[in-house]
């Protein structure tokens, strides 16, 4: 079932769907170092995340090796390019912990995981959070160590070469956030649904200071390295928690402000990632947000938003990473081309990946599957 597909091939593939003439969907595959630290397989030199975290010289060594892991086997069975690059691109990854790490909440490194925080915010000193300096963000927590980390691997990256070739670091710049949201959920626990409906005005005031601090944070650090603002994506995975009307009215509001601070004529290109079952709330985030791609997670029924969403909007999804993980490679298969042919392709927007995020170990043969598929079923011509 394995597709062979030359980086010649895939550049002219995104070049097509790109310019909107389309000959084959997009297959991506979303992964991060985690395919690397906690795969016994391909951890040859025992890192570990409590280490990556306070050492630039293992988070570079990291982030290498699973360029290379990504490179040399994983994209074997997607549209990414395959094979030692020019140079390596590499920076720092602190996983998904960073907004709620800056804001106070203690990292957990635990066996066999990515690492975690842990909610930090009881009745008694919930808003004790407000008392949080945000006005110099690069001056504190996950965004001083990045800035710190990426001097620092600069200078070892210096005559360096790794398989042979160069190495070059990154700025780090965390230009997104997780939502505001998910964040209070991650400082408050599951207390802050409550504090929506009980609290409402500390639950708004809590969200409006987070997405206060992302809109200073993404600011500063564009400021730092002298960046432009090119595009502007958010991710609030914690929307699915809650009904569609409940979002218009508490969440929504806050969501506008961070898209506006930076895109205030909307004018650039707005994305969005969301995990879980949040189809519902998709219609209605395209409309009042004016987003133009998502990142969808599962389950979501890809057919209902296609033509919810119309024709233009992008759309990445595909086969469940928990059938990928568990199922046959048949299974996978047919999952994948019920995708491909249930409407989804209308419009030639979008790309088919796993939903969501790569395990680490996930089986060759089911993601060649995948692959597969994507020839068999998502051919435009």
């Amino acid at each position: 079932m394995t597709v062979v597909v030359s980086n010649v091939e895939k550049d002219a593939l995104w070049k097509s769907y790109h310019d909107r003439r389309p000959t084959r969907v997009p297959v991506v595959l979303a992964t991060n170092n985690r395919v690397l630290i906690l795969d016994p397989r391909f951890n040859r030199d025992g890192l570990d995340y409590e280490r990556m975290f306070s050492d630039p010289q293992a988070m570079l060594l990291a982030q290498l090796r699973w360029q290379e892991l990504a490179r040399t086997h994983y994209h074997r069975f997607c549209d990414y390019q395959t094979g030692l690059p020019d140079k390596w691109d590499i920076g720092v990854h602190f996983q998904n912990v960073s907004e709620a790490w800056f804001f106070g909440c203690p990292v957990e490194f635990r066996p066999d995981q990515v690492p975690d925080t842990k909610p930090i915010l009881a009745e008694d000193n919930k808003h004790s959070i407000f008392d949080t300096d945000i006005s110099r963000p690069l001056d504190a927590g996950p965004w001083k160590r990045g800035i710190e980390f990426t001097h620092r691997m600069t200078e070892l990256a210096q005559n360096m070469d790794f398989n042979g070739r160069p190495v070059s670091i990154q700025p780090f710049v965390p230009s997104g956030s997780d939502g505001p949201l998910t964040v209070a959920l991650k400082l408050r626990g599951g207390d802050f649904l409550t504090d929506i409906l009980l609290d409402p005005e500390y639950a708004d005031r809590l969200l409006a200071f987070i997405v206060e601090a992302a809109v200073i944070r993404i600011r500063a650090f564009h400021e730092y390295w002298g960046r432009q603002i090119s595009g502007v994506w958010f991710a609030d995975d914690s929307i699915e928690t809650i009904g569609t009307d409940m979002y218009v009215e508490k969440i929504l509001p806050h969501h506008r402000r961070f898209y506006d601070a930076f895109d205030p004529e909307g004018k650039l290109p707005r994305s969005m990632h969301l995990c879980g079952d949040a189809g519902r709330h998709f219609p209605v985030i395209a409309e009042k947000l004016g987003i133009s791609s998502f990142d969808t997670g599962f389950p979501v029924d890809l057919a209902w938003l296609r033509r919810e969403l119309g024709p233009n909007v992008e759309i990445y999804g595909g086969v469940e990473v928990g059938l990928i993980m568990n199922g046959t490679p048949q299974q996978v298969y047919e999952r994948a081309r019920a995708i491909l042919t249930c409407g989804v392709l209308d419009g030639g927007r979008f790309v088919l990946r796993e939903a969501n995020n790569l395990p680490p170990a996930a089986p060759e043969a089911a993601l060649a599957a995948m692959y597969r598929a994507a020839f068999d079923f998502g051919s435009f011509t």
